[in-house]
């Protein structure tokens, strides 16, 4: 189709709306000879008889009706979708599709759920569970959530979470049973449950020395267990099985209920948390936006409770 008849099909479907070129030039903002003469103009080029026009009447033609038929529901239906992006810029709505690691979604999104749609009734939130990095541009995602230091240099990131710890936890049965280490060195005397990532490779455990030399290193587990769940891997956890490294805040609430105890603290240093990155600030939809600072307000609030927040590496 030549993008050229545009304008005037728009315009003979507001005259064959209004059965009128009067009323549709007031509601055009034009003058009526000007829209008679576009209409014209239009069965020139299509070289067809649309309307039918008396000094006191206008009716369509065969042809005319059967275009008016196919044309002015798709005519509405374009106008009510830009309408309704406007409309978004100012009242966040519409579908916002966020790739996030699955225990970023526990621990920052899915507590918060009710009051986000409260808040929000016109946005729908979709998560796309992926622990792997992803490209959320090709993968047609608004945004993306990840830890910090996993960030492409070109992207947006606002942090999300406080400065986050990695914890070596364990039930008390167990450290009553076989101990609590002292060192990272103790950990080949206990069993040592392994988390599988997504490029197949154990996740080693890390630790930095307290010391003056503040020396970062890392410690291959051994355990009885490997697992890529890392909720499962909390629940093995549980069962007095033995001793998982996990981030602080995928397990804060089961020390604060006692079942699970902490050790080797003095030997976790905390790092940068999770970050929500977008492609690019420009143009930022409402619903993005609105869904950022929901986000940095609940880590304000986390901060509150864990201590002072980290300096953000890159703002929005």
């Amino acid at each position: 189709m030549d993008p050229s008849l545009l304008p005037s099909l728009a315009w003979f479907a507001h005259v064959a709306h209004h059965r009128s070129f009067t009323k549709a030039a007031a509601e055009m903002g034009v003058s009526r000879a000007n829209l008679s003469q576009n209409v014209k103009a239009l069965e020139r080029r299509l070289n067809v008889k649309l309307l039918y026009r008396t000094t006191r009447d206008m009716s369509l033609t065969e042809e005319g009706q059967r275009l008016y038929d196919v044309w002015y529901p798709a005519l509405t239906a374009v106008e009510r979708a830009v309408h309704e992006m406007h409309d978004g810029r100012d009242e966040p709505s519409g579908l916002v599709r966020v790739n996030t690691s699955r225990v970023a979604a526990r621990t920052l999104i899915e507590p918060y759920l009710e009051e986000f749609s409260t808040r929000y009734p016109k946005l729908q939130l979709e998560l796309v569970m992926d622990d792997a990095l992803a490209n959320i541009v090709a993968d047609g995602c608004d945004a993306g959530i990840r830890m910090g230091e996993s960030l492409a240099e070109h992207m947006v990131a606002v942090p999300i979470s406080p400065p986050l710890e990695m914890a070596v936890v364990g039930t008390p049965a167990y450290f009553q049973h076989y101990g609590r280490p002292g060192t990272p060195v103790d950990l080949a005397k206990h069993n040592c449950l392994r988390f599988r990532m997504p490029g197949g490779a154990i996740l080693p455990w890390d630790f930095t020395d307290p010391g003056v030399n503040g020396r970062s290193f890392t410690v291959e587990p051994l355990g009885s267990l490997i697992t890529n769940d890392d909720d499962g891997m909390i629940r093995s956890a549980l069962q007095n099985v033995g001793l998982i490294q996990h981030l602080d805040i995928a397990v804060q609430a089961r020390l604060d209920s006692g079942e699970l105890s902490r050790v080797l603290q003095p030997w976790c240093k905390p790092f940068a948390g999770f970050f929500i990155y977008v492609p690019t600030r420009a143009q930022m939809p409402a619903k993005v936006r609105a869904l950022i600072d929901f986000l940095v307000e609940k880590r304000e609030a986390m901060a509150s409770r864990k201590g002072p927040p980290s300096n953000p590496r890159r703002e929005a």
